[in-house]
């Protein structure tokens, strides 16, 4: 017996199915595209063969992928149209037929050297939140299993959007019910699995983990076996110059422990738009210590005004030493005045961005070095521009004295934001150690 023959190029299955090209090949399966003799359209057709390395489990995985096919209606979901039985001397098997999506997997997009941006990824996660939604919400609720970069499809990329999404491939798929009093069969990919699926138990959650590895293989175009991971974490972040809400959510769908994952789609859905309710359903991505809003902002604002007051004082007290021939006791001890009271207010206004920044999007702190990154920003940018208005301000009032050179600002502004961002680092520092990662 040579179950492994049914499938030929040459043949007719069914008496109906004309074999075009092999889109996959296992051991005993068979993955074909063929044209329906009746209707003249493509279709696919799954095979079962059964071969020498012929499995029972296959069989009960085969039958229960036609029976949730048949049950399924979805625009995003292969449809269900013929299933048969091979029984001749020559070749046994069985045989399912389902309709043909003319689309590509992000898995070719990816081999193709195509990338996405967070923008992409995110309307990806969605629409295929949405599909999750009606299969979870069946009764009893339908799990894939096999969520990754090859069983998902895209049609109609363009520009900005990614266009239609597809979710193929239902053989590993299972009901719950199926799960109670039985022992159920560990199916999946590796990488894209959670670590309760390796001891044969599936939940809804467990979809959301596939779901949160394929968009992280995405994004660093790696597959995440290949990336490091801490206590069964993946580790993606270095990889990405991703939003931190959006780290944060990733992260948090790929959770290796069960109880600190989204336990519904709705509830991924509801944080993915609005990321600060990640707070009213999730623990702390790590183990820590929860820092309060009132100490981070004491701390922020302390560490930024004594350096904002020294820093603009004393680039005032130099401006003018530098610009003026004529040292004006008088009008130096006033601008200098004015330049402390001046930093004092920068330090207080970047403290209280610092804090507000933090709380907002690195609660909990899961990337501490984009944190210190973003914060560095935020000072540079902001203590730099503000110094210049202020350095400039004094230089023209003294140029039609002494004349003007914007030369000297723009030096010592530069200084005032990188005093600035010292104080933004420590306070990043402060951060992780508060919360004890």
């Amino acid at each position: 017996m040579s179950g492994q023959n049914i499938g030929d190029l040459s043949e007719i299955l069914a008496n109906r199915y004309q074999c075009d090209r092999r889109l996959g090949k296992q051991a005993g399966r068979q993955t074909l595209l063929a044209r329906d003799l009746k209707t003249q359209k493509q279709v696919v057709v799954k095979l079962l063969s059964f071969s020498s390395d012929f499995n029972w489990e296959d069989l009960k995985l085969f039958q229960r992928e036609v029976e949730t096919l048949k049950s399924l209606s979805h625009p995003a979901i292969p449809q269900y149209l013929d299933s048969f039985e091979i029984d001749t001397a020559a070749k046994k098997g069985f045989g399912l037929v389902q309709t043909y999506i003319e689309a590509k997997s992000l898995q070719e997009y990816l081999s193709d050297g195509r990338t996405f941006s967070e923008s992409e990824v995110k309307q990806l996660a969605k629409a295929l939140l949405d599909i999750l939604a009606y299969l979870h919400q069946r009764q009893p609720p339908v799990i894939h299993r096999d969520i990754k970069p090859s069983n998902i499809l895209l049609k109609n990329r363009s520009g900005n959007s990614v266009g239609e999404v597809y979710l193929v491939d239902f053989g590993a798929v299972q009901t719950l019910a199926t799960q109670q009093g039985k022992t159920v069969t560990v199916v999946g990919t590796y990488g894209y699995m959670p670590p309760e699926q390796f001891g044969g138990r599936a939940v809804p959650a467990s979809d959301l983990y596939g779901l949160g590895a394929t968009l992280i293989a995405l994004i660093t175009k790696q597959h995440p076996a290949d990336l490091p991971q801490k206590d069964l974490q993946i580790e993606f972040e270095q990889l990405t110059k991703l939003s931190p809400a959006f780290t944060n959510w990733l992260k948090w769908m790929t959770h290796p422990s069960l109880e600190r994952r989204p336990s519904s789609v709705e509830i991924a859905k509801e944080v993915l738009e609005k990321p600060r309710e990640i707070n009213k359903y999730s623990l702390p991505l790590r183990q820590g210590k929860t820092v309060s809003t009132s100490s981070l902002l004491g701390n922020a604002i302390g560490r930024s005004i004594s350096t904002g007051s020294l820093a603009l004082g004393v680039g005032a007290l130099i401006l003018i030493i530098l610009i003026t021939p004529l040292f004006v006791i008088t009008m130096t001890i006033t601008m200098v005045t004015t330049g402390f009271f001046l930093g004092l207010l920068l330090g207080l206004g970047n403290g209280i961005i610092l804090a507000i920044v933090t709380r907002l999007w690195f609660f909990p702190l899961t990337n501490p070095k984009l944190h210190r990154q973003v914060l560095n920003a935020i000072s540079i940018v902001l203590c730099t521009s503000i110094s210049i208005v202020f350095l400039h301000s004094i230089s023209i009032s003294l140029q039609n004295v002494w004349g003007f050179n914007f030369i000297f600002v723009l030096v010592l502004s530069i200084s005032v934001g990188l005093s600035m961002r010292a104080t933004s680092k420590s306070i990043a520092r402060w951060y992780q150690q508060e919360s004890e990662l």
